[in-house]
């Protein structure tokens, strides 16, 4: 409980000097307003991206099932804290919602993100955005996070990390959800 407490306290300072840094001109008057990615209610961006084997993998529109994308790097302390249990929830709920890794190749390499997807065994798609145009549609400020998308396309919410049992409460009302 207390180590979560704290990874929650440290996303959040994180998230608060990221928007007060964004927040910064030094000419008001000119400063273009931030783009934001998708939101809750928004539909989430359409993409294509190759999985480790080099195949493409396309996302985009309604789908048969709701899916999970989930951005992150082999070098985040906190990503490597949350993937065992995404892996636990995937082999118990991937019959009803797929999950997505989406590595942030752009930032890290995709070597370490083959050997971290190796060590940790994930058993779900592991794509690479080596250009980082779709790290950029989404416009988030920290990793790991993730996009709850129905299966009609919306984004259903936006989270970064979370106890498993948070997960899976999102991942039951995500199979729910009309």
């Amino acid at each position: 409980m207390k180590r979560n407490a704290v990874i929650v306290a440290i996303v959040v300072l994180l998230a608060v000097a990221a928007f007060v840094q964004n927040g910064k001109s030094d000419n008001k008057e000119t400063a273009a307003p931030a783009k934001v990615g998708p939101r809750p209610g928004m539909i989430s961006p359409s993409f294509t991206l190759p999985d480790l084997e080099g195949k493409p993998y396309q996302f985009g529109g309604e789908r048969s099932k709701p899916v999970i994308l989930n951005f992150w790097a082999s070098w985040c302390g906190p990503c490597k804290a949350e993937v065992p249990d995404l892996i636990e929830l995937y082999g118990k709920y991937g019959d009803k919602v797929d999950l997505v890794a989406i590595n942030i190749t752009s930032q890290d390499s995709e070597k370490s993100a083959r050997d971290f997807a190796k060590e940790y065994g994930i058993n779900f798609p592991v794509l690479l955005d080596a250009p980082g145009d779709v790290t950029a549609s989404y416009k988030f400020m920290v990793v790991p996070t993730s996009f709850l998308v129905g299966k009609d396309g919306v984004v259903r919410e936006m989270v970064n990390v979370l106890p498993k049992e948070e997960w899976e409460k999102k991942i039951k009302d995500l199979i729910r959800d009309k």
